[in-house]
C-alpha cells in the first residue's frame, strides 16, 4: 500500500504564515510601543487566533462543526483588520507594514467567505 502525501491545505498555510508575522509584528509593537500594550494584545489574540480555529475546522466532527469553526476564523479575521485599520490611522504602523498586513488578512478574509459559501451550500 501507497502512503499518501498530504494535499496542501492553502487557508491552513496562509493563516498559520499570517499568525507568524502577526507574532513578529507583536513584537515589533511591544518593543517600540508598550503604551499601547492592550492594542497590541488585541491584535495578537485575533492575528493567531484565525489559523487555531482553521487548525480546528480541518478536524472537525461534521459539517456543522467545520463550517462553525470556520465562521469564528472569518470573525477573527475580520476584527484583526479592524485593529491593523486602527492602529495604522493612529500612527503605530508605518505604510509599509499597513498595506502588506492589510492585503495578508483581506485575503484570508476572502478564502475563508468563499470556503463558508461553499461549505453551506453543501
Amino acid at each position: 500500500m501507497k502512503s499518501e502525501v498530504p494535499k496542501p491545505n492553502i487557508v491552513l498555510e496562509k493563516s498559520f504564515a499570517f499568525s507568524i508575522r502577526i507574532v513578529k509584528v507583536n513584537q515589533y509593537l511591544y518593543k517600540n510601543h508598550k503604551e499601547i500594550l492592550p492594542l497590541i494584545t488585541q491584535l495578537l489574540k485575533s492575528g493567531t487566533s484565525i489559523g487555531a480555529n482553521v487548525e480546528e475546522a480541518v478536524s472537525g466532527y461534521s459539517k456543522k462543526d467545520f463550517s462553525s469553526k470556520m465562521g469564528i476564523s472569518l470573525k477573527e479575521a475580520r476584527e484583526t483588520r479592524y485593529w491593523i485599520r486602527l492602529l495604522n490611522e493612529t500612527g503605530y504602523l508605518d505604510k509599509r507594514q499597513y498595506q502588506s498586513l492589510l492585503q495578508d488578512v483581506e485575503e484570508l478574509i476572502r478564502l475563508l467567505t468563499s470556503i463558508l459559501k461553499t461549505s453551506r451550500a453543501e
